[in-house]
């Protein structure tokens, strides 16, 4: 049985991205893309809603070929060609999906309890989601979280999206803390249920 991981960036105050839904407000540093590539490999699919795929995919796409970019990012962006993209959404069309078309799949929001519940079922490596709140919270309160890899910056929004909406429907337990290289961002990785 596959896991869902969920693995996020937050300020010491808890916000996941500030004023007006802002994300490049957090207190990012290189480990921040070490951490995330180290799950890219692990992982077959990459879950998100569709604002956060679209941010992926203004972006990502030509991060590969550009020599400029370092080549942690630039991994990052062939993983986000190879990986399944499921997209849990009502709004994305297979039209908006561009480069990542035959690698993207899209659930529509009243069928993604039973879309991810059936992924967990298959074969194969993890389910991870960046971002995505608004999507990882309704998946959170449905218990079909494994796993909450929560970095924390230090940095304080004082005002922004706030991490989580909803509890967690069973207890969590600490599995592991520590700091990401010799950055100022903690790693707190927590099972579920």
């Amino acid at each position: 049985m596959r896991k869902l991981i969920v693995s996020n960036l937050i300020s010491l105050d808890g916000y996941a991205s500030g004023p007006g839904g802002d994300v490049m407000a957090l207190p990012f540093d290189t480990t921040f893309s070490d951490y995330n590539l180290e799950l890219m490999q692990a992982a077959d699919t990459l879950v998100s809603g569709a604002t956060t795929y679209r941010g992926f995919l203004s972006y990502w796409p030509p991060v590969a070929d550009d020599p400029a970019q370092p080549e942690v990012e630039r991994t990052i962006s062939r993983r986000h060609g190879e990986l399944e993209h499921l997209v849990i959404s009502d709004s994305l069309t297979a039209e908006e999906t561009g480069p990542w078309r035959d690698n993207t799949r899209i659930v529509p929001r009243d069928e993604a309890r039973a879309a991810i519940a059936q992924a967990k079922r298959d074969e194969g490596g993890p389910l991870v989601a960046f971002g995505s709140i608004t999507t990882w919270n309704g998946l959170l309160a449905a218990g079909l979280i494994d796993e909450l890899h929560i970095m924390v910056g230090a940095g304080v929004l004082l005002d922004g999206v706030p991490a989580f909406s909803v509890r967690p429907p069973g207890p969590m337990r600490l599995t592991a803390a520590r700091q990401l290289g010799d950055s100022n961002i903690a790693l707190l990785r927590y099972s579920l249920g």
